[in-house]
């Protein structure tokens, strides 16, 4: 069995930053993309960013500039470096991976159960 867990979260003021953590523990042969949601309250969850397994990144125009996402595909492990953070930042993040759990299965897409982070003066 495969589980994602978040870390990182908590408040933080305007202008500050944050490194949330992804993790991918259990049964795993593989890992293909991790990818980061976010969602606030009240919204809908929208996506921020995708590392792919060779390390190729994309995200969403608003978070250009100030998120970065890494791995450590060692540690089956994403990162999200979060900096210049606006209160329009504040919501809850997840994590979900395309996981290979066994050598006859195929990638399923797993989700973390999210870490809070608030901005906030």
């Amino acid at each position: 069995q495969v589980q994602l867990v978040e870390s990182g979260g908590g408040l933080v003021q305007p202008g500050g930053s944050l490194r949330l953590s992804c993790v991918a523990s259990g049964t795993i042969f593989g890992v293909k993309n991790m990818s980061w949601y976010r969602q606030a309250p009240g919204k809908q969850r929208d996506m921020v960013g995708t590392i792919t397994s060779s390390g190729n990144t994309t995200y969403t125009d608003s978070v250009k500039g100030r998120f970065t996402i890494s791995r450590d595909n060692a540690k089956n492990t994403a990162y999200l470096q979060l900096d210049s953070l606006t209160p329009e930042d504040t919501a809850v993040y997840y994590c979900n991976a395309d996981v290979k759990s066994s050598r006859v299965t195929t990638y399923r897409t797993y989700w973390g159960r999210g870490t809070q982070v608030t901005v906030s003066s």
